[in-house]
């Protein structure tokens, strides 16, 4: 099961409402996987790095913003949201404040000059209630609702997942070689933090990307090295992109307008999208790349 959205907004007029249609869409497909939820949402750019992390316990975010700060030696400024806090810091000082955070055992959900990830155990509806992500604005974003199958519910195994700077995948399906692809990786530096498959398929892909590969190029790869059935939509700085297994027995389908791009596991994703009458609609082809980038 899981339902996947994405939305990706062409005219800036429409950034205020992000947040809003994307949780509308995502709520619709709370029946196909109402264990947890998760929005990756690409805001303003900002020349520090975001770091969001979770933690369950208020303990652990009780004096971080001066601890962090003291330990880069560097500003650090912290925005709480329930189970989350977004911590900025100078860009130059990411792998520091990542180790840093590591080392006080605090979860991290992504790190980027735009996106910010917040995914918990609940209802969407909870979830994004919870974070406020209806008053979140931004030009993009993607979003999951779960019925775990590989891994526990537990917020680590919620989806998106975050693997390189601004770069996150949600994912629809099961990978049925992403042990050995998990050791594949390991062996080149790029190390996974949960059991969940889908972390595998979003390591794989920021591992490409880092390799040189574009968007489309990762993506593709995904066809060759990846077995199992998937849908997967992954986000990047930029924009987003689709693809779907060579069989594609997970449903998708995608809506454009000339205000917006919109992915969902089912038509009626896309029910309060404005303008969504006038909109093209089609099904994503099996083994075919789809992005949309800035």
């Amino acid at each position: 099961m899981c339902g996947i959205v994405g939305l990706f907004l062409k005219k800036d007029e429409l950034r205020p409402r992000l947040g809003d249609m994307l949780t509308d869409m995502l709520i619709t497909m709370t029946d196909r996987g109402p264990d947890s939820a998760g929005i990756a949402i690409y805001g303003d750019s900002s020349d520090n790095l975001k770091i969001t992390v979770q933690s369950d316990t208020d303990a652990d975010f009780d004096g971080l913003e001066a601890a962090l700060a003291g330990h880069l030696g560097a500003p650090v400024t912290m925005r709480r949201i329930s189970t989350h806090a977004v911590l900025s810091v100078p860009a130059e000082a990411g792998a520091a404040a990542t180790a840093f955070l590591d080392q006080r055992g605090i979860r991290i959900m992504s790190a980027g000059t735009s996106m910010e990830i917040f995914k918990e155990v609940g209802l969407p509806r909870d979830v994004a209630d919870r974070f406020g992500i209806r008053g979140m604005g931004g030009s993009h974003g993607i979003g999951h609702t779960r019925m775990a199958t590989e891994s526990a519910v537990t917020t680590m195994g919620a989806h998106p997942f975050s693997t390189a700077p601004d770069q996150c995948l949600v994912h629809n399906g099961s990978l049925s070689n992403h042990n050995d692809m998990r050791r594949r990786l390991a062996r080149k530096g790029v190390h996974t933090r949960t059991e969940n498959d889908t972390e595998v398929g979003a390591a794989y892909i920021s591992s490409r990307i880092a390799e040189g590969a574009s968007l489309g190029e990762a993506l593709e790869g995904t066809l060759k090295d990846l077995d199992g059935f998937f849908t997967f939509v992954t986000g990047t700085r930029d924009g987003f992109g689709v693809v779907r297994d060579p069989i594609a027995c997970k449903p998708a389908v995608m809506a454009e307008t000339g205000d917006y791009v919109a992915f969902g596991s089912e038509y009626r994703a896309f029910a309060n999208l404005p303008g969504i009458e006038a909109a093209r609609v089609w099904e994503p082809e099996p083994a075919t790349v789809y992005f949309w980038e800035r």
